[in-house]
This record gives C-alpha cells, structure tokens and sequence, in this order.
C-alpha cells in the first residue's frame, strides 16, 4: 500500500495543478457571479480537521449568506430552500461547482482529491482528542474533495454510519477504487442527490 499512497500524493499535485490551469476560466467566472450576487468574501475559509488531527483552512466558493453557520440551523442545511443560501449558491450546490476551490487545498498537501470529508473541528466530536478511538483511523489518510461516503450515503445517513464508510474506504484502498469515485463524482454532478440532511 505504502507505493499506492505515494503514487496517490503524486496525482493528487499533478491533477491539481493541472486542473487549477484548466479551470481557470470557470472560476474567475464563478467568483464575479458570486460578487455580483451578493457583497461578502467570494471564498469561504474554516478551520477543518485534517490528517493526523492537524487543522488546516479549506476553501469554498461562498454559497451562503456572510455569518450563516451563526445564523438559523448554524451548520446543518436542511434543504434547498434555507433562506441563507444565496441566488448562485443554489446552483453552486446542486452542482458541486462550490468545492472546486479546494484544488488549492490538494495542491498545497493540505487534502488529497479522494479521502474522508474533513469534518469541522467541533463536530461531530469536539475536536480530534475527542473522536473514539476507532474513528480516528479516518484520520490516516488526507481529507478528500469527494470520497467513498459523496458517492454512497452522502448526507443521507448519521455521521457515525457516514464515518464507517470512510473506514471501509481506508481499509479496502487502492488506486483503482480511488479512480472509481472520481468516475462516480463526475456521474453524482449530474445526477445529484442526498445533498441536504
């Protein structure tokens, strides 16, 4: 497995750095609609737990109101018609167009394209000391922008069914199934389902 991984790492920055290029047009797109929209920071930052336990700042494009997690249901989105989310956060959502920042993520080595979601760091468990032993084995691996979980039960199911998928995923991996759920992503952007709890 140790080669897979290493072989993993490498894709992961050449992918990336290749498809920041190869987008670039889409999210200079993206981020003036965002602008206009709505006034607020176009790039929505927060602390994520990361490999290990370590904490890191992941990106998003703005889909939601300035202060939404501090406002309403905080962090749970019950459906798409939360007042918060704005007019292209809608569509941004629905096509998964708001995660394409975190290219930057996978290139920096802060996340990896396939892995575990990073969760926030004081949910579901506050903070990674406080994760049950055996789900912290999630935290082997760098979080991903898809994983086994977005193209299975998504937000369908508790976070702790939804954490023994990741560990399903840790436990069975390899390069092809990682190709897998890419293909899987790609299919899951049009036809998307299981995107609010």
């Amino acid at each position: 497995m140790k080669f897979q991984l290493i072989l993993k790492g490498f894709f992961d920055r050449l992918l990336s750095g290749l498809g920041i290029i190869f987008i670039l047009p889409i999210l200079a797109a993206i981020a003036i609609a965002i602008k206009i929209d709505t006034d607020g920071d176009i790039i929505f930052k927060q602390k994520r737990i990361g490999q290990n336990g370590r904490t890191f700042k992941i990106y998003k494009f703005r889909t939601m109101v300035v202060n939404a997690e501090n406002i309403g249901d905080g962090l749970t989105v019950k459906n798409e018609s939360d007042a918060r989310i704005t007019k292209v956060g809608h569509f941004l959502r629905k096509t998964s167009l708001d995660e394409l920042p975190q290219l930057f993520n996978v290139f920096l080595g802060d996340m990896s394209l396939v892995g575990p979601r990073p969760p926030v760091t004081y949910f579901p468990y506050d903070g990674y000391e406080n994760y049950p032993s055996n789900f912290k084995k999630r935290f082997v691996f760098k979080p991903g922008i898809t994983g086994l979980t977005q193209t299975t039960v998504r937000n369908s199911v508790s976070w702790p069914e939804r954490i023994k998928v990741d560990l399903k995923y840790i436990e069975n991996y390899s390069i092809f199934l990682d190709i897998k759920i890419l293909f899987d992503t790609v299919i899951k952007i049009f036809k998307p389902e299981s995107i609010y709890n």
